[in-house]
């Protein structure tokens, strides 16, 4: 139990997916916007190694001694390990309030053939795709899809879109497909979309609204208005029918002729200064420390 008036803050940040090193500044990223409310809050920093040892102070510890006398839990954890609901288990096991969703909803969205099924459901516009297992790739699904989609055409893990690849020809994607199999059993055999390229953060509970949608952000150039609005309205959605809690951010195509595909979502996008989701808190007029305040409010 924790004594102090302060709330006890455990930042779990590291882990063992591939996105290691943007977790770590994720995590430091909070704990610094934490320290800065010393007033309220006590942040304790928790180092998850690439072998999934849980580290504080230093030393290595099991999860349950490691989150002893812990409040509330922030997940600054990213990729498959963080984000795909091992971690939350965890949490949900010691009965632990964590920020971000449910084991369930995390791992629903992080395997993008299943989250896609839930687009296509709820009538959401998402690029076409084929899943591939070893068991079922044979020649003629290869030639079948060569027939039916669009060179060139992306090939990518089920759970990390980060290792995408672009096959431009039948040889290629032959190549691609067999070398995406030494690192996921299950892959998304995707249409490619040509288009601008847009990001859309949600909220729960901010600014009197349900779900509130941040200014979508496009590294190229801004959208207009009924655009931004129906890329804040698909965000909403997603976060919804995903089952995802307290902040999601979702990933979009908009064509030159101004349809919106909608490509993932990411149920704890990734929160340091040089991240989509900062930018867009910034250009909503939102402090950082505001949104931490508010989403540890949501967990606890």
């Amino acid at each position: 139990m924790n004594l102090s008036s302060k709330i006890r803050v455990a930042v779990l940040r590291g882990g063992s997916s591939g996105d290691y090193d943007a977790s770590l500044k994720t995590g430091e990223h909070i704990l610094s916007i934490l320290r800065d409310m010393s007033e309220t809050y006590e942040p304790v920093d928790i180092f998850i190694s690439k072998n999934a040892e849980w580290h504080l102070g230093g030393l290595v510890h099991e999860p349950h001694k490691a989150l002893s006398h812990t409040d509330v839990v922030w997940n600054a954890l990213h990729g498959v390990y963080g984000e795909g609901g091992k971690v939350q288990r965890i949490l949900e096991g010691l009965k632990i309030p964590f920020t971000g969703s449910s084991a369930m909803a995390s791992a629903l969205a992080m395997n993008k053939d299943m989250a896609k099924r839930i687009y296509q459901k709820h009538s959401l516009l998402t690029p076409a795709y084929e899943l591939m297992t070893e068991e079922n790739l044979n020649a003629d699904r290869l030639i079948n899809i060569f027939r039916n989609y669009l060179f060139p055409i992306i090939i990518k893990p089920t759970y990390r879109s980060s290792d995408m690849v672009l096959a431009h020809t039948f040889d290629e994607l032959k190549e691609s497909i067999k070398k995406a199999f030494t690192q996921s059993p299950r892959l998304l055999v995707e249409e490619f979309i040509r288009g601008q390229k847009v990001t859309c953060t949600v909220i729960e509970g901010a600014r009197e609204e349900i779900i509130y949608a941040l200014l979508p952000y496009s590294p190229q150039h801004r959208l207009d208005n009924s655009l931004n609005k129906e890329v804040e309205k698909m965000t909403k959605q997603a976060h919804e029918v995903l089952g995802l809690s307290h902040y999601s951010s979702s990933d979009f195509i908009v064509t030159p002729k101004k349809k919106i595909y909608i490509l993932e979502t990411n149920s704890l996008p990734m929160l340091h200064k040089d991240s989509l989701a900062h930018r867009s808190l910034e250009a909503t007029g939102w402090r950082p420390r505001d949104f931490v305040d508010h989403v540890l409010k949501l967990a606890m």
